[in-house]
C-alpha cells in the first residue's frame, strides 16, 4: 500500500519533527563547511579544542598519507609495483571495496578498478583471466586480495574482468560483492563490443562461482554507483550517478517467493521483480523535485516508489523515462552503507545542474517508515587548496566506533573523515600523494573506505595511480 502524500502530512502534524531516529550512526547534524556554519572550518578548530578525534594530522615524510599520531598504514597493493599471483601488475584506478572474512585469520577485499573504455586506453588494466571476461574489449573489473592473518602476506587474483567503470558497489549479506559499472556505453560505443551499465555479483570465497559472468539484468542498465541490500524484506537499493538530467536512486522489489543467496541474482530473468525510482514529498504534501532543496539537516521527505518502464534502456536512459514534475533527482548519487535498519546515501555535490548548491549531503533511507531523512550538509567549500574544510564525500561506511566515515573525492585537498552522532567532524588521514606539479599540486581521490571484520584496520584507496592502504592505530569510540 503506497504511503501517500496526505499520509505522510498527516503523520507530521502528529509527531512534529515526522520520525524518531535512533541507530548506532545517530542523528548527524551540520558538518563543516555546511550552510549553516559561518567558517567553514571552525568546527574543524572546535574538535581540535574539544580532543573530538585523533589529534592533527602529522605530514608523512614518504609523502603518501598524512595521519594522527600513534597511526600508521601499510601498502596492500600499489598499481606498477605489486603482481597479481599470475605476474601481471595490480591494476589501476582503485574505487570500491568490501572485506570479508577469510580462512585462518585472513582478510578478503574484493577491490573495483574504475576503468572506462578499450583495454588500450590504459597501461595497467584488469587482465583477461580465461573463464572471467564478459566483454574482452572492456578495461574494467575486481581484483580480491587476500591479506593474511599479520598482514605479512599478501596475494592478489582477478576477480572479474571484461566490465567497465566498477566504481562502487556493495557487499551482500550472503558473503559476495555486487560490482556496478558507472557507464551506459552500449556494444559498438569506445570499442564495447556487449552493452553495459550493469551489476555483476563476485564471490571472494570461490573462484569457480566467478566463470562466465552474467550481469544482473533486473536490476537495470545505468550508470550504477552503488548498492546495498535490507537483508530483512530481499529489497535492494541502487545508486545512480549521472546528469542531464540529475540520477536517481532506485529500489528493485525480488518477485513473490524469490530467496537470496550466493550466486541466485544470476539465475533471475532479465524482467524479475520490480525496479522503481522514488517521489519524495515534504511534511506539507509537496512533491519535492531534488534532493538539494534541503538545506537543514533533520529535513524528512516521504518517500513513494514508481516502476522503472524500460529498465534495460534500450533506446532511452532510465533517467529520461521520467518527465519533470514525476520523480525525484539528485546530484552524484555515489557510495551507501546499510546499517540502522536502512540505508545512508551520499550525494557527493550539487551545482548549477540542481536547485540548490552543496557540497555534500548524506541521507538515511528508513524502509519501515518509508523516509529519507538528511543526515549530514556541507555547505559549497569556497577554498579547496585549503586544508581544514571537507567536500564531496563519496565511499562511505559506518563505523564500529560510532558514526560514519567519508572518504573525500571534491576539489583540492582530499581526506578521510568522520562524522559524529551529533554532527562533528574530525579529519583521520590526508592524502599527500602529488600526481601534479610542485606549481599545481594534484591529489586524487580516496575510495574504498572499509574496517576489516575485526575492526582494528581502515581500508582505504587513493585511485590514482592506484594504492590501496591498511590503517592502523589506538581508535576509539566518537561522540
Amino acid at each position: 500500500m503506497p504511503l501517500t502524500r496526505r499520509d505522510f502530512a498527516k503523520r507530521s502534524a502528529y509527531t512534529g519533527a515526522g520520525v524518531a531516529l535512533v541507530g548506532s550512526a545517530g542523528v548527524l547534524g551540520t558538518a563543516p563547511g555546511a550552510l549553516a556554519a559561518e567558517d567553514p572550518g571552525a568546527d574543524a578548530a572546535d574538535a581540535a579544542a574539544t580532543g573530538l578525534g585523533y589529534g592533527p594530522l602529522v605530514s608523512d615524510p614518504k609523502g603518501i598519507l598524512a595521519l594522527p599520531q600513534g597511526f600508521r598504514y601499510r601498502i596492500i597493493t600499489r598499481t606498477g609495483e605489486t603482481t597479481l599471483e599470475t605476474g601481471e601488475s595490480t591494476p589501476s584506478n582503485h574505487d570500491g571495496t568490501a572485506t570479508f572474512e577469510g580462512t585462518r585469520g585472513a582478510t578478503l577485499l574484493v577491490n573495483n578498478h574504475e576503468l572506462k573504455g578499450p583495454r588500450s586506453d590504459w597501461p595497467h588494466p584488469v587482465p583477461l583471466t580465461e573463464g572471467l571476461v564478459y566483454d574482452p574489449a572492456a578495461s574494467g573489473g575486481c581484483t580480491v586480495v587476500e591479506v593474511s592473518k599479520h598482514g605479512d602476506h599478501v596475494t592478489e587474483w582477478v576477480g572479474i574482468a571484461g566490465t567497465s567503470t566498477n566504481c562502487a558497489g556493495g557487499s551482500t549479506p550472503w558473503g559476495t560483492w555486487l560490482t556496478c559499472e558507472e557507464t551506459e556505453d552500449k556494444a559498438g560505443q569506445h570499442g564495447m563490443t556487449k552493452d553495459h551499465g550493469y551489476v555483476f555479483e563476485v564471490d571472494p570465497h570461490d573462484r569457480r562461482a566467478n566463470r562466465d559472468p552474467k550481469p544482473i539484468k533486473a536490476l537495470g542498465r545505468y550508470a550504477h554507483e552503488a548498492v546495498v541490500v535490507d537483508p530483512k524484506r530481499g529489497d535492494l537499493y541502487l545508486t545512480e550517478d549521472a546528469s542531464g538530467p540529475n540520477g536517481l536512486f532506485y529500489r528493485w522489489v525480488p518477485p513473490h517467493g524469490f530467496e537470496h543467496g550466493r550466486g541466485k541474482l544470476r539465475t533471475l530473468a532479465d524482467d524479475a521483480g520490480v525496479l522503481q525510482a522514488p517521489v519524495c514529498y515534504d511534511s506539507g504534501g509537496r512533491f519535492v523535485d531534488d534532493l538539494s532543496r534541503a538545506t537543514k539537516t533533520g529535513t524528512v521527505y516521504g518517500v513513494d516508489w514508481v516502476d522503472v518502464p524500460d529498465r534495460d534502456a534500450k533506446s532511452v536512459p532510465v533517467r529520461k523515462q521520467f518527465t519533470d514534475g514525476r520523480i525525484t533527482r539528485a546530484r552524484k548519487l555515489e557510495g551507501m552503507w546499510w546499517a540502522d535498519g536502512g540505508a545512508y546515501i551520499v550525494s557527493s555535490f550539487a551545482r548549477a545542474e540542481s536547485p540548490v548548491q552543496h557540497d555534500g549531503q548524506v541521507w538515511f533511507y528508513d524502509p519501515k517508515r518509508r523516509t529519507l531523512t538528511l543526515k549530514v550538509l556541507l555547505g559549497v567549500n569556497p577554498d579547496p587548496a585549503k586544508d581544514g574544510a571537507f567536500d564531496g564525500p563519496d565511499n562511505i561506511t559506518v563505523s564500529p566506533y560510532g558514526g560514519l566515515i567519508l572518504a573525500e573525492d571534491g576539489e583540492g585537498i582530499q581526506h578521510l573523515f568522520g562524522a559524529t552522532d551529533d554532527g562533528r567532524t574530525y579529519p583521520i588521514a590526508r592524502n599527500e600523494l602529488n600526481i601534479g606539479s610542485a606549481e599545481e599540486p594534484e591529489y586524487s581521490e580516496f575510495a574504498g573506505v572499509v574496517f576489516s571484520p575485526d575492526g582494528d584496520t581502515l581500508y582505504a584507496n587513493i585511485q590514482d595511480p592506484g594504492i590501496m592502504l591498511a590503517i592502523t592505530g589506538p581508535w576509539r569510540r566518537q561522540g
